[in-house]
């Protein structure tokens, strides 16, 4: 596909609704569109930023269907190329007459990501804002995609261009005798280009620190349901789904795999696993389902122990605090509604730092509170502040971790020996990197692995 070709694609998604739209953008976006609108009354040509009614004919002159078509000319578009925007009905048979009518006339298929590629491309948004195009669409909840926001306006590449700045201007002060050596010119002093080269590391690592504390609310919080068999994890899942998703039977190991659920905790997305229930076993399924469940453990964001009200817990489920310790788990006291009187056991855990909340899975009860306690637990080891709202993505970490080494190196090696030039390689390679983020210098193969993940039409 040439550069300056007019690419065409379906910009809601597929299956039916009301209203899909089909976006063209190109130097022939309006001449295409031309060619196939029957106007409606009282059309007196295309009239930017405007709808028009009418409808859409075929190679034939057939119709269609009935749309609404809007006209953006470049440069004051998404893609500051001209582009037709075709509201049609929402269903799939209509869209894909509509946008093969327009491939008969000369439009070309888009591929994932091109209209913001080319946004990118044109120099209306920077990568940071590209890729925050992605993240706000796959965004699990309100509170992610808010957290995108800022980013999308532009100030996490503002705040990035501004760091390179500064590390610009600290190469200029750096030696001036370097490029001028017949010049009684003053050297920068080692503890000053230090000093400076430090603050700017500080606030890339601020960045790098935001990265972690938003992790959880683009890629969702993982919860591990664990403990003995017929504890009631399978029942208790369920309670919190709201719906029936894991088998629930009296008999003990129903559960042999995990089972992993998605749910919204006021704002907070979690992947929600119940694992199998822990008891010694020689059946080889069962063996590999119970290991698969310690891996998970392990990774967990947050584990919820799930025991029987009417037992004390015994070494094994001990164990499992002790692999997990205090500040990853919560303590589900199950079957709440079949004990008469608050448990003697439970005095002992105030001592391990161990939170116990009883619940019923059965009836409903303590449900509400538990939520908000994993809820609550989760945000507890994670400071999500303002920051986090220019919070890079993997890439742009990736890249910051790099600039801040080089920074960290020049640091070290400014107390030393090492010539001043070379200290100026390291300032080189640190703007490098965060041209990396901007989109400033950019492979083709990291804008074709970032804009590949894109869907089509966007």
């Amino acid at each position: 596909m040439t550069s300056n070709a007019t690419i065409a694609a379906i910009a809601t998604p597929m299956g039916q609704g009301g209203v899909g739209i089909i976006r063209l953008s190109g130097p022939e976006s309006l001449i295409i569109a031309e060619k196939l609108f029957v106007p409606g009354p009282r059309f007196k040509g295309f009239k930017a930023y405007r709808l028009h009614y009418g409808w859409i004919s075929g190679k034939e002159g057939q119709i269609l269907d009935e749309v609404l078509l809007a006209y953006m000319p470049g440069p004051y578009s998404y893609t500051r190329e001209d582009v037709v925007e075709i509201n049609c009905h929402g269903g799939p048979a209509v869209l894909g007459s509509v946008l093969e009518a327009l491939f008969e006339q000369g439009a070309e298929p888009a591929g994932p990501g091109e209209f913001t590629k080319r946004a990118f491309l044109n120099n209306r948004l920077d990568l940071t804002q590209a890729e925050a195009v992605q993240e706000l669409i796959s965004s699990p909840t309100q509170t992610g995609a808010l957290l995108v926001r800022d980013k999308l306006q532009g100030h996490l590449g503002s705040r990035v261009e501004k760091l390179r700045l500064k590390l610009e201007d600290l190469k200029k002060e750096l030696c001036l005798a370097v490029d001028f050596p017949e010049e009684d010119v003053q050297c920068l002093p080692r503890n000053v280009l230090a000093e400076k080269a430090g603050i700017c590391a500080e606030e890339i690592s601020g960045l790098i620190a935001s990265h972690e504390q938003s992790k959880v609310f683009r890629e969702g919080a993982l919860v591990v349901l664990a403990g003995k068999v017929n504890a009631g994890k399978s029942s208790l899942m369920n309670a919190l789904l709201g719906r029936e998703r894991a088998i629930v039977t009296p008999v003990p190991g129903t559960t042999r795999d995990y089972l992993e659920e998605a749910i919204n905790l006021n704002g907070l997305p979690v992947r929600l696993v119940d694992t199998a229930g822990r008891r010694p076993t020689r059946d080889e399924i069962e063996m590999i389902g119970l290991e698969a469940g310690r891996s998970l453990i392990a990774s967990a964001d947050l584990c919820i122990l799930v025991v029987d009200s009417a037992t004390e817990p015994d070494r094994e489920e001990m164990e499992i605090l002790e692999e997990v310790g205090s500040d990853k788990i919560l303590v589900a006291a199950n079957k709440w509604d079949l004990v008469d009187s608050r448990p003697k056991w439970l005095d002992g855990f105030p001592g391990l730092g161990v939170e116990v909340l009883p619940v019923s899975a059965k009836y409903g009860n303590g449900l509400e509170e538990l939520s908000s306690k994993i809820r609550t637990k989760i945000l507890s080891t994670r400071r999500v502040e303002a920051c986090s709202n220019m919070a890079p993505n993997l890439r742009q970490k990736n890249a910051l971790e790099k600039a801040a080494q080089e920074l960290e190196l020049l640091v070290n090696e400014a107390d030393g020996e090492v010539p001043f030039d070379l200290l100026g390689v390291r300032l080189d390679y640190a703007c490098a990197h965060l041209d990396e983020i901007t989109g400033r210098i950019v492979s083709e193969d990291i804008l074709n692995s970032i804009f590949e993940n894109f869907c089509i039409g966007k």
